[in-house]
This record gives structure tokens, C-alpha cells and sequence, in this order.
């Protein structure tokens, strides 16, 4: 490698278990913002807060595949490679999680692991680095850790973005699940949330 490598987590065990605990905690309380602190500075485009949950998420046996922007800079991949073992992968369908640096120009999601019936966590988890990450307004979901109904509003995202989760919640048990993340936040989408119509929210 031509390039410095930048560090990973100071305290890898308590720092990792840390961004792992806050990311289950996103999912089981789907739509929730929280904070998602770190001092890593990883190599650009590669956000601190898409690096730890990487550096927390993957290891030797979970493929990762590189939104474009990722993939075009060599320092990413060698970074991930050399903090986690986690083998980078050229197709989505082969991953177990995908970094994005782009959501506007995310894959749709057909194109990752959707798991089977018998191994429905045999699927893609994205992560997605949003500029935007807001429980005051945007669509609403129900389902399960959610009390009655959230907001979750987050972007850019692609313009099909409502559509496409409409189709992919359809596919429940199977699915992809989605872990946003901005500056020093966290939120989960999994596939068991449901998107609630407008009409069908209660008046306020």
C-alpha cells in the first residue's frame, strides 16, 4: 500500500462492542435516532460513522461490497481489509453488508441478498451514509419495536426510495435491512417495518 493507513478503533474490543450494541439497538427500535459517536478517521469517501460500524460489523466471514465512490478509492478497501479481514466483494448479491457512500444512486434493492425462507438472515444489511437523518418528518412505518407509528426522514435517497421498501417489506420474512447513518447518528430500518399510508395516520 502506497498510502498511510489510517488507525482503526483505539479500544477495538469495548469501541466495537459499543457501535455493535447501538446498531442491534437501531434495528430492534426501528425509525429511533441515536447517537453514534467515534473518533476514527478513515480515508475519504468513507465517513467516520460508515467505518464504525464496518470496523464493528464485519470480519473474515462477512463479504462487504463498495458503492462506487468507495470502490474508486483503493485507501478504503485496504483499510476495511486490513481492520476487519472482511473479504471485498465485486457483486451486491454477494454481500453480507454494503457500505454506501451514495444513496441516491444505490442499487435497487433487488440486487442484494434477500435471504431464503429457510435462512432469512442469509441477506444484505445496508449502510448508508445520508446527509439528512430526522424522526420529526418523512415517511411513517409500524411494526414491530415501533409504539403505534414513527418518522423517519433521510436523504438523499433514490427517487423510488417509498416504493422501493413498500416491495421490499412485501417480501417479509426476506428482505434487506437498511442502518442510516449522518454525523454522530444512527437509525435502523429492517425489513419488518411496514410503511404506513398517510390517509391512515391518525390526525394531530
Amino acid at each position: 500500500m502506497a498510502h498511510a493507513l489510517a488507525h482503526g478503533f483505539a479500544d477495538p474490543v469495548h469501541e466495537g462492542q459499543a457501535v455493535f450494541r447501538a446498531a442491534m439497538e437501531a434495528l430492534g427500535r426501528p425509525g429511533r435516532i441515536r447517537p453514534l459517536a467515534t473518533t476514527l478517521a478513515p480515508p475519504a469517501p468513507l465517513i467516520p460513522e460508515l467505518a464504525a460500524l464496518a470496523l464493528a460489523l464485519t470480519d473474515a466471514d462477512t463479504p462487504v461490497w463498495l458503492d462506487a465512490p468507495l470502490r474508486a478509492e483503493p485507501a478504503v478497501a485496504d483499510f476495511l481489509r486490513f481492520h476487519t479481514g472482511a473479504p471485498i466483494v465485486g457483486a451486491p448479491g454477494q454481500a453480507a453488508f454494503a457500505l454506501i457512500a451514495d444513496p441516491a444512486g444505490c442499487p435497487d434493492f433487488t440486487d442484494f441478498a434477500q435471504g431464503t425462507l429457510a435462512y432469512p438472515d442469509a441477506s444484505t444489511t445496508l449502510i448508508l451514509a445520508v446527509e439528512t437523518l430526522s424522526d420529526a418528518a418523512g415517511p411513517a412505518f409500524a411494526g414491530p419495536g415501533i409504539r403505534g407509528t414513527v418518522r423517519l426522514d433521510a436523504g438523499p435517497l433514490p427517487a423510488d426510495w417509498t416504493s422501493r421498501w413498500a416491495a421490499n417489506h412485501a417480501g417479509f420474512p426476506q428482505g434487506i435491512d437498511l442502518l442510516f447513518v449522518a454525523s454522530a447518528r444512527l437509525a435502523g430500518l429492517p425489513r419488518s417495518a411496514r410503511p404506513v399510508a398517510p390517509e391512515a395516520l391518525p390526525c394531530t
